[in-house]
């Protein structure tokens, strides 16, 4: 999947509501749960997706605390792979 352009990114941009770009390669947002055993749940949500997807996301656990980043690292940036994966991220929450 090809690299996205900027125009590209700020539009995708528009449809992940709580995702923040970083040095425009990068997507990431912090999640908070009320325990670390939910934080924990989520993850292992985030990880059966990824699986399934073939699409992995960087992931850091503190406590109740769960960021996640993604990139697509064969291509050095974003692409439509990375905006796909933040969408269903999106929705685990939405069917807590």
């Amino acid at each position: 999947m090809a690299k996205l352009s900027l125009d590209q990114i700020e539009l995708n941009m528009s449809r992940i509501f709580g995702w923040m770009l970083k040095d425009q390669r990068v997507i990431e947002r912090e999640f908070q749960f009320a325990s670390f055993s939910e934080a924990m749940a989520f993850v292992n949500r985030v990880a059966e997706i990824a699986e399934s997807t073939n699409h992995h996301p960087d992931i850091t656990i503190r406590s109740n605390k769960v960021k996640i980043a993604l990139t697509t690292h064969d291509e050095n940036g974003l692409t439509g792979r990375d905006f796909s994966m933040a969408q269903k991220i999106n929705k685990i929450l939405m069917n807590r």
